[in-house]
Protein backbone atom coordinates (compact mmCIF):
# COMPACT_ATOMS: atom_id res chain seq x y z
CA UNK A 1 0.00 0.00 0.00
CA UNK A 2 2.87 2.33 0.88
CA UNK A 3 4.43 1.59 -2.47
CA UNK A 4 1.20 2.48 -4.28
CA UNK A 5 0.91 5.70 -2.28
CA UNK A 6 4.52 6.56 -3.05
CA UNK A 7 3.96 6.00 -6.77
CA UNK A 8 0.86 8.20 -6.66
CA UNK A 9 2.80 11.02 -5.00
CA UNK A 10 5.58 10.70 -7.57
CA UNK A 11 3.05 10.95 -10.41
CA UNK A 12 1.51 14.07 -8.86
CA UNK A 13 4.88 15.74 -8.38
CA UNK A 14 6.07 15.19 -11.91
CA UNK A 15 2.83 16.10 -13.72
CA UNK A 16 2.29 19.33 -11.73
CA UNK A 17 4.67 21.24 -13.99
CA UNK A 18 3.13 19.59 -17.03
CA UNK A 19 -0.18 21.14 -15.92
CA UNK A 20 1.35 24.64 -15.98
CA UNK A 21 2.88 24.11 -19.42
CA UNK A 22 -0.46 23.15 -20.95
CA UNK A 23 -2.43 25.77 -19.00
CA UNK A 24 -0.31 28.54 -20.52
CA UNK A 25 -0.70 27.15 -24.03
CA UNK A 26 -4.47 26.76 -23.66
CA UNK A 27 -4.94 30.28 -22.32
CA UNK A 28 -3.24 31.76 -25.39
CA UNK A 29 -5.41 29.65 -27.69
CA UNK A 30 -8.62 30.57 -25.84
CA UNK A 31 -7.94 34.30 -26.01
CA UNK A 32 -6.30 34.47 -29.44
CA UNK A 33 -8.94 36.94 -30.65
CA UNK A 34 -8.35 39.36 -27.74
CA UNK A 35 -4.58 38.98 -28.05
CA UNK A 36 -4.88 39.77 -31.77
CA UNK A 37 -6.59 43.08 -30.96
CA UNK A 38 -4.06 43.96 -28.25
CA UNK A 39 -0.84 43.16 -30.11
CA UNK A 40 -1.72 42.76 -33.79
CA UNK A 41 -4.29 45.49 -34.58
CA UNK A 42 -5.43 45.63 -38.19
CA UNK A 43 -8.37 46.79 -40.25
CA UNK A 44 -8.56 43.22 -41.55
CA UNK A 45 -9.89 40.99 -38.74
CA UNK A 46 -8.75 37.84 -40.56
CA UNK A 47 -5.17 39.12 -40.90
CA UNK A 48 -5.09 40.17 -37.25
CA UNK A 49 -6.32 36.78 -36.07
CA UNK A 50 -3.87 34.95 -38.34
CA UNK A 51 -0.94 36.92 -36.89
CA UNK A 52 -2.08 36.02 -33.38
CA UNK A 53 -2.47 32.34 -34.25
CA UNK A 54 0.84 32.31 -36.13
CA UNK A 55 2.53 33.65 -32.98
CA UNK A 56 0.84 30.83 -31.06
CA UNK A 57 2.27 28.37 -33.57
CA UNK A 58 5.72 30.02 -33.57
CA UNK A 59 6.28 28.81 -30.02
CA UNK A 60 6.17 25.28 -31.34
CA UNK A 61 9.02 25.98 -33.78
CA UNK A 62 11.35 26.23 -30.78
CA UNK A 63 10.32 22.83 -29.46
CA UNK A 64 12.76 20.79 -31.58
CA UNK A 65 15.66 22.95 -30.32
CA UNK A 66 14.44 22.54 -26.75
CA UNK A 67 14.13 18.80 -27.33
CA UNK A 68 17.74 18.56 -28.53
CA UNK A 69 19.52 20.79 -26.02
CA UNK A 70 17.36 20.28 -22.93
CA UNK A 71 16.79 16.62 -23.82
CA UNK A 72 20.54 16.01 -23.94
CA UNK A 73 20.85 17.83 -20.60
CA UNK A 74 18.24 15.55 -19.01
CA UNK A 75 19.74 12.38 -20.50
CA UNK A 76 23.09 13.36 -18.98
CA UNK A 77 22.19 15.08 -15.69
CA UNK A 78 18.93 13.34 -14.75
CA UNK A 79 15.17 13.60 -15.08
CA UNK A 80 14.61 15.58 -11.86
CA UNK A 81 17.09 18.39 -12.53
CA UNK A 82 15.94 18.87 -16.10
CA UNK A 83 12.28 19.12 -15.16
CA UNK A 84 13.06 21.91 -12.68
CA UNK A 85 14.91 23.86 -15.40
CA UNK A 86 12.01 23.55 -17.86
CA UNK A 87 9.54 24.80 -15.24
CA UNK A 88 11.60 27.95 -14.61
CA UNK A 89 11.81 28.76 -18.32
CA UNK A 90 8.10 28.19 -18.87
CA UNK A 91 7.25 30.54 -15.98
CA UNK A 92 9.48 33.30 -17.39
CA UNK A 93 7.77 33.17 -20.79
CA UNK A 94 4.31 33.26 -19.22
CA UNK A 95 5.18 36.26 -17.04
CA UNK A 96 6.42 38.17 -20.08
CA UNK A 97 3.19 37.64 -22.03
CA UNK A 98 1.07 38.55 -19.00
CA UNK A 99 2.78 41.87 -18.31
CA UNK A 100 3.93 43.33 -21.63
CA UNK A 101 1.86 46.43 -22.62
CA UNK A 102 -0.13 46.37 -25.84
CA UNK A 103 0.68 47.70 -29.31
CA UNK A 104 -0.93 51.05 -28.52
CA UNK A 105 1.69 51.63 -25.80
CA UNK A 106 4.89 50.01 -27.11
CA UNK A 107 4.27 49.88 -30.83
CA UNK A 108 6.03 47.10 -32.76
CA UNK A 109 8.04 46.14 -29.65
CA UNK A 110 4.87 44.74 -28.05
CA UNK A 111 4.23 41.88 -30.52
CA UNK A 112 7.96 41.16 -30.64
CA UNK A 113 8.05 40.71 -26.85
CA UNK A 114 4.98 38.46 -26.99
CA UNK A 115 6.69 36.43 -29.70
CA UNK A 116 9.81 36.12 -27.55
CA UNK A 117 7.68 34.92 -24.62
CA UNK A 118 6.07 32.29 -26.84
CA UNK A 119 9.48 31.17 -28.15
CA UNK A 120 10.77 30.82 -24.58
CA UNK A 121 7.69 28.79 -23.64
CA UNK A 122 8.16 26.61 -26.71
CA UNK A 123 11.85 25.98 -25.99
CA UNK A 124 11.10 24.72 -22.48
CA UNK A 125 8.03 22.76 -23.59
CA UNK A 126 10.17 20.97 -26.19
CA UNK A 127 11.40 18.59 -23.52
CA UNK A 128 8.71 18.91 -20.84
CA UNK A 129 6.42 16.24 -22.29
CA UNK A 130 9.32 13.92 -23.06
CA UNK A 131 10.88 14.39 -19.63
CA UNK A 132 7.60 13.70 -17.85
CA UNK A 133 6.72 10.70 -20.05
CA UNK A 134 10.14 9.10 -19.63
CA UNK A 135 10.07 9.70 -15.87
CA UNK A 136 6.67 8.02 -15.58
CA UNK A 137 7.71 5.09 -17.78
CA UNK A 138 10.80 4.51 -15.63
CA UNK A 139 8.91 4.47 -12.31
CA UNK A 140 5.97 2.39 -13.63
CA UNK A 141 5.18 -0.95 -12.02
CA UNK A 142 5.53 -3.98 -14.35
CA UNK A 143 2.64 -4.41 -16.76
CA UNK A 144 1.18 -0.96 -16.06
CA UNK A 145 3.45 1.32 -18.07
CA UNK A 146 0.63 2.49 -20.35
CA UNK A 147 -1.51 3.48 -17.37
CA UNK A 148 1.36 5.33 -15.67
CA UNK A 149 2.50 7.24 -18.76
CA UNK A 150 -1.09 8.23 -19.62
CA UNK A 151 -1.07 10.61 -16.63
CA UNK A 152 1.29 12.88 -18.55
CA UNK A 153 -1.51 13.64 -20.98
CA UNK A 154 -4.23 13.41 -18.32
CA UNK A 155 -2.59 16.22 -16.35
CA UNK A 156 -2.87 18.40 -19.44
CA UNK A 157 -6.62 17.87 -19.42
CA UNK A 158 -6.82 19.25 -15.88
CA UNK A 159 -5.22 22.39 -17.31
CA UNK A 160 -7.77 22.45 -20.16
CA UNK A 161 -10.66 22.21 -17.68
CA UNK A 162 -9.17 24.75 -15.28
CA UNK A 163 -8.48 27.26 -18.05
CA UNK A 164 -11.97 26.74 -19.46
CA UNK A 165 -13.69 27.19 -16.09
CA UNK A 166 -11.63 30.30 -15.43
CA UNK A 167 -12.74 31.63 -18.81
CA UNK A 168 -16.39 30.88 -17.99
CA UNK A 169 -16.04 32.75 -14.68
CA UNK A 170 -14.36 35.75 -16.32
CA UNK A 171 -17.06 35.92 -19.00
CA UNK A 172 -19.63 35.98 -16.19
CA UNK A 173 -17.89 38.66 -14.14
CA UNK A 174 -16.53 40.93 -16.89
CA UNK A 175 -18.07 42.62 -19.89
CA UNK A 176 -16.88 41.66 -23.40
CA UNK A 177 -15.12 45.03 -23.59
CA UNK A 178 -13.24 44.40 -20.35
CA UNK A 179 -12.22 40.93 -21.52
CA UNK A 180 -10.83 42.38 -24.76
CA UNK A 181 -8.98 45.24 -23.05
CA UNK A 182 -7.47 43.56 -20.00
CA UNK A 183 -9.46 40.53 -18.81
CA UNK A 184 -7.54 38.12 -21.05
CA UNK A 185 -4.40 38.84 -18.98
CA UNK A 186 -5.95 37.45 -15.79
CA UNK A 187 -5.46 33.75 -16.65
CA UNK A 188 -1.79 34.38 -17.47
CA UNK A 189 -1.34 36.09 -14.10
CA UNK A 190 -3.07 33.16 -12.39
CA UNK A 191 -0.58 30.84 -14.07
CA UNK A 192 2.29 32.96 -12.75
CA UNK A 193 0.79 32.93 -9.24
CA UNK A 194 0.80 29.14 -8.98
CA UNK A 195 4.42 28.77 -10.18
CA UNK A 196 5.99 28.95 -6.67
CA UNK A 197 3.78 26.10 -5.40
CA UNK A 198 4.56 23.92 -8.42
CA UNK A 199 8.28 24.69 -8.08
CA UNK A 200 8.24 23.51 -4.47
CA UNK A 201 6.35 20.35 -5.46
CA UNK A 202 8.70 19.51 -8.31
CA UNK A 203 11.83 20.09 -6.21
CA UNK A 204 10.71 17.18 -4.00
CA UNK A 205 11.01 14.77 -6.97
CA UNK A 206 13.40 11.86 -6.58
CA UNK A 207 15.53 10.65 -9.46
CA UNK A 208 14.28 7.47 -11.17
CA UNK A 209 16.02 4.25 -10.05
CA UNK A 210 16.57 3.27 -13.69
CA UNK A 211 18.53 6.47 -14.40
CA UNK A 212 20.55 6.19 -11.17
CA UNK A 213 21.46 2.60 -12.04
CA UNK A 214 23.01 3.63 -15.35
CA UNK A 215 26.79 3.66 -15.38
CA UNK A 216 27.06 5.55 -18.67
CA UNK A 217 25.83 9.15 -18.97
CA UNK A 218 26.13 10.21 -22.63
CA UNK A 219 27.75 13.52 -23.57
CA UNK A 220 26.00 15.95 -25.90
CA UNK A 221 28.04 14.71 -28.89
CA UNK A 222 27.19 11.09 -28.05
CA UNK A 223 23.49 11.95 -27.79
CA UNK A 224 23.59 13.68 -31.17
CA UNK A 225 25.44 10.76 -32.75
CA UNK A 226 22.89 8.28 -31.42
CA UNK A 227 19.99 10.46 -32.59
CA UNK A 228 21.60 10.61 -36.04
CA UNK A 229 21.92 6.84 -36.14
CA UNK A 230 18.25 6.47 -35.16
CA UNK A 231 16.86 9.43 -37.11
CA UNK A 232 14.59 7.20 -39.19
CA UNK A 233 13.03 6.03 -35.95
CA UNK A 234 12.59 9.66 -34.83
CA UNK A 235 10.84 10.55 -38.11
CA UNK A 236 8.51 7.54 -37.84
CA UNK A 237 7.78 8.52 -34.24
CA UNK A 238 7.07 12.08 -35.37
CA UNK A 239 4.53 10.84 -37.91
CA UNK A 240 2.86 8.78 -35.18
CA UNK A 241 2.64 11.84 -32.90
CA UNK A 242 1.03 14.07 -35.55
CA UNK A 243 -2.39 12.47 -34.98
CA UNK A 244 -2.17 13.24 -31.26
CA UNK A 245 -1.06 16.85 -31.56
CA UNK A 246 -3.49 17.79 -34.32
CA UNK A 247 -6.51 16.20 -32.63
CA UNK A 248 -5.62 17.67 -29.23
CA UNK A 249 -5.21 21.27 -30.38
CA UNK A 250 -8.23 20.97 -32.65
CA UNK A 251 -10.60 19.95 -29.84
CA UNK A 252 -9.11 22.21 -27.16
CA UNK A 253 -7.18 25.34 -28.15
CA UNK A 254 -9.05 25.88 -31.43
CA UNK A 255 -12.57 25.18 -30.15
CA UNK A 256 -13.28 28.68 -28.70
CA UNK A 257 -12.14 30.37 -31.93
CA UNK A 258 -14.01 27.87 -34.14
CA UNK A 259 -17.17 28.11 -32.05
CA UNK A 260 -17.19 31.90 -32.14
CA UNK A 261 -15.97 32.75 -35.65
CA UNK A 262 -17.33 29.79 -37.66
CA UNK A 263 -20.33 28.42 -35.78
CA UNK A 264 -21.29 31.85 -34.37
CA UNK A 265 -21.88 30.49 -30.89
CA UNK A 266 -21.28 32.54 -27.77
CA UNK A 267 -17.93 32.57 -25.98
CA UNK A 268 -19.63 30.87 -23.03
CA UNK A 269 -20.96 28.01 -25.17
CA UNK A 270 -17.56 27.35 -26.74
CA UNK A 271 -15.77 27.45 -23.38
CA UNK A 272 -18.31 25.09 -21.80
CA UNK A 273 -17.76 22.60 -24.63
CA UNK A 274 -14.01 22.88 -24.09
CA UNK A 275 -14.44 22.14 -20.38
CA UNK A 276 -16.49 19.04 -21.23
CA UNK A 277 -13.81 17.93 -23.70
CA UNK A 278 -11.13 18.30 -21.05
CA UNK A 279 -13.12 16.16 -18.61
CA UNK A 280 -13.76 13.55 -21.30
CA UNK A 281 -10.06 13.46 -22.22
CA UNK A 282 -9.11 13.08 -18.56
CA UNK A 283 -11.36 10.02 -18.26
CA UNK A 284 -10.41 8.29 -21.50
CA UNK A 285 -6.62 8.73 -21.34
CA UNK A 286 -5.85 6.56 -18.26
CA UNK A 287 -8.60 4.10 -19.20
CA UNK A 288 -7.20 3.54 -22.68
CA UNK A 289 -3.64 3.58 -21.37
CA UNK A 290 -4.62 0.66 -19.15
CA UNK A 291 -6.38 -1.02 -22.09
CA UNK A 292 -3.17 -0.76 -24.12
CA UNK A 293 -1.37 -2.60 -21.31
CA UNK A 294 -3.81 -5.48 -21.79
CA UNK A 295 -4.30 -5.73 -25.55
CA UNK A 296 -1.16 -4.00 -26.83
CA UNK A 297 -0.47 -0.60 -28.39
CA UNK A 298 -0.94 -1.53 -32.06
CA UNK A 299 -4.66 -2.49 -32.02
CA UNK A 300 -5.66 0.81 -30.38
CA UNK A 301 -3.49 2.90 -32.69
CA UNK A 302 -4.85 1.23 -35.84
CA UNK A 303 -8.49 1.27 -34.76
CA UNK A 304 -8.58 4.94 -33.74
CA UNK A 305 -6.75 6.24 -36.81
CA UNK A 306 -9.14 4.36 -39.12
CA UNK A 307 -12.15 5.69 -37.21
CA UNK A 308 -10.79 9.24 -37.44
CA UNK A 309 -10.27 8.93 -41.20
CA UNK A 310 -13.83 7.67 -41.66
CA UNK A 311 -15.65 10.11 -39.37
CA UNK A 312 -13.76 13.43 -38.98
CA UNK A 313 -14.85 15.25 -42.14
CA UNK A 314 -18.45 13.92 -42.26
CA UNK A 315 -19.01 14.98 -38.65
CA UNK A 316 -17.54 18.46 -39.21
CA UNK A 317 -19.71 18.83 -42.33
CA UNK A 318 -22.80 17.91 -40.32
CA UNK A 319 -21.83 20.30 -37.54
CA UNK A 320 -21.20 23.30 -39.78
CA UNK A 321 -24.43 22.71 -41.69
CA UNK A 322 -26.41 22.62 -38.46
CA UNK A 323 -24.42 24.51 -35.79
CA UNK A 324 -25.59 24.42 -32.18
CA UNK A 325 -24.17 23.95 -28.70
CA UNK A 326 -25.48 20.37 -28.54
CA UNK A 327 -24.08 19.39 -31.94
CA UNK A 328 -20.68 20.90 -31.16
CA UNK A 329 -20.60 19.01 -27.88
CA UNK A 330 -21.50 15.69 -29.56
CA UNK A 331 -18.83 16.03 -32.25
CA UNK A 332 -16.16 17.16 -29.81
CA UNK A 333 -16.87 14.31 -27.38
CA UNK A 334 -16.50 11.76 -30.19
CA UNK A 335 -13.20 13.33 -31.25
CA UNK A 336 -12.20 13.35 -27.57
CA UNK A 337 -12.78 9.59 -27.42
CA UNK A 338 -10.61 9.07 -30.49
CA UNK A 339 -7.89 11.32 -29.08
CA UNK A 340 -7.91 9.62 -25.66
CA UNK A 341 -7.84 6.14 -27.20
CA UNK A 342 -5.00 6.95 -29.58
CA UNK A 343 -2.89 8.96 -27.18
CA UNK A 344 -3.34 6.45 -24.37
CA UNK A 345 -1.38 3.96 -26.48
CA UNK A 346 0.82 6.32 -28.49
CA UNK A 347 2.78 8.12 -25.75
CA UNK A 348 3.88 4.96 -23.97
CA UNK A 349 4.71 3.33 -27.33
CA UNK A 350 7.00 6.25 -28.14
CA UNK A 351 8.92 5.79 -24.88
CA UNK A 352 9.29 2.09 -25.66
CA UNK A 353 10.76 2.40 -29.15
CA UNK A 354 13.45 4.93 -28.24
CA UNK A 355 16.99 3.75 -27.28
CA UNK A 356 17.44 3.93 -23.52
CA UNK A 357 20.48 6.22 -23.35
CA UNK A 358 18.80 8.91 -25.47
CA UNK A 359 15.21 8.16 -24.53
CA UNK A 360 14.30 11.69 -23.43
CA UNK A 361 16.00 13.37 -26.40
CA UNK A 362 14.55 10.94 -28.97
CA UNK A 363 11.04 11.10 -27.55
CA UNK A 364 11.12 14.88 -27.21
CA UNK A 365 12.52 15.44 -30.69
CA UNK A 366 9.89 13.22 -32.33
CA UNK A 367 7.10 14.89 -30.34
CA UNK A 368 8.43 18.39 -30.92
CA UNK A 369 8.87 17.94 -34.67
CA UNK A 370 5.26 16.75 -34.93
CA UNK A 371 4.03 19.70 -32.90
CA UNK A 372 6.20 22.25 -34.73
CA UNK A 373 5.25 21.10 -38.23
CA UNK A 374 1.59 20.17 -37.76
CA UNK A 375 -0.01 20.18 -34.31
CA UNK A 376 0.94 23.62 -33.04
CA UNK A 377 -0.21 25.28 -36.24
CA UNK A 378 -3.58 23.54 -36.16
CA UNK A 379 -5.55 26.69 -35.18
CA UNK A 380 -3.80 28.74 -37.89
CA UNK A 381 -4.01 25.95 -40.49
CA UNK A 382 -7.71 25.37 -39.87
CA UNK A 383 -8.46 29.09 -40.08
CA UNK A 384 -6.49 29.34 -43.34
CA UNK A 385 -8.14 26.24 -44.85
CA UNK A 386 -11.63 27.51 -44.04
CA UNK A 387 -10.81 30.87 -45.62
CA UNK A 388 -9.03 29.44 -48.69
CA UNK A 389 -11.39 26.56 -49.48
CA UNK A 390 -14.52 28.48 -48.42
CA UNK A 391 -15.42 25.33 -46.52
CA UNK A 392 -16.27 25.58 -42.82
CA UNK A 393 -15.73 21.82 -42.41
CA UNK A 394 -12.10 22.04 -43.62
CA UNK A 395 -10.68 21.26 -40.14
CA UNK A 396 -12.02 17.73 -40.70
CA UNK A 397 -9.68 17.39 -43.67
CA UNK A 398 -6.73 18.52 -41.53
CA UNK A 399 -7.55 15.91 -38.89
CA UNK A 400 -8.09 13.18 -41.49
CA UNK A 401 -4.67 13.87 -42.98
CA UNK A 402 -3.09 13.60 -39.53
CA UNK A 403 -4.87 10.27 -38.99
CA UNK A 404 -3.49 8.93 -42.27
CA UNK A 405 0.03 9.79 -41.08
CA UNK A 406 -0.63 8.06 -37.76
CA UNK A 407 -1.92 4.95 -39.53
CA UNK A 408 1.13 4.71 -41.81
CA UNK A 409 3.56 5.34 -38.94
CA UNK A 410 1.91 2.65 -36.82
CA UNK A 411 2.19 0.11 -39.65
CA UNK A 412 5.87 1.01 -40.12
CA UNK A 413 6.86 0.99 -36.45
CA UNK A 414 4.94 -2.20 -35.64
CA UNK A 415 5.65 -4.10 -38.85
CA UNK A 416 7.55 -6.76 -36.89
CA UNK A 417 8.59 -7.48 -33.34
CA UNK A 418 8.60 -4.20 -31.45
CA UNK A 419 11.94 -4.98 -29.83
CA UNK A 420 13.60 -5.12 -33.24
CA UNK A 421 13.15 -1.36 -33.33
CA UNK A 422 15.56 -0.91 -30.46
CA UNK A 423 18.54 -3.07 -31.41
CA UNK A 424 20.76 0.03 -31.10
CA UNK A 425 20.11 -0.12 -27.35
CA UNK A 426 22.53 -2.68 -25.83
CA UNK A 427 20.15 -3.29 -22.95
CA UNK A 428 17.53 -4.60 -25.40
CA UNK A 429 19.76 -6.28 -27.96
Amino acid sequence: MASTTGKGKAIFRVVSGNFLEMFDFMVYGYYATAIAKAFFPSDDAFASLMLSLATFGAGFLMRPLGAIFLGAYIDKHGRRQGLIVTLAMMAAGTLLIALVPGYATLGVAAPLLVLFGRLLQGFSAGVELGGVSVYLSEIATPGRKGFFVSWQSASQQVAVVFAGLLGVALNHWLTPEDMTHWGWRVPFLVGCAIVPAIFIIRRSLEETPEFEARTHRPSFSQVMRSIGQNFGLVIAGMAMVVMTTVSFYLITAYTPTFGKTVLHLTDLDALLVTVCVGISNFIWLPVMGAVSDRIGRKPLLLTTTILAILTAYPLLSWLTSSPSFGHLLMVELWLSFLYGSYNGAMVVALTEVMPRDVRTTGFSLAYSLATATFGGFTPAACTWLIHTLANDAAPGLWLSGAAVMGLIATLVLFRGNRHQLRMSDPANA
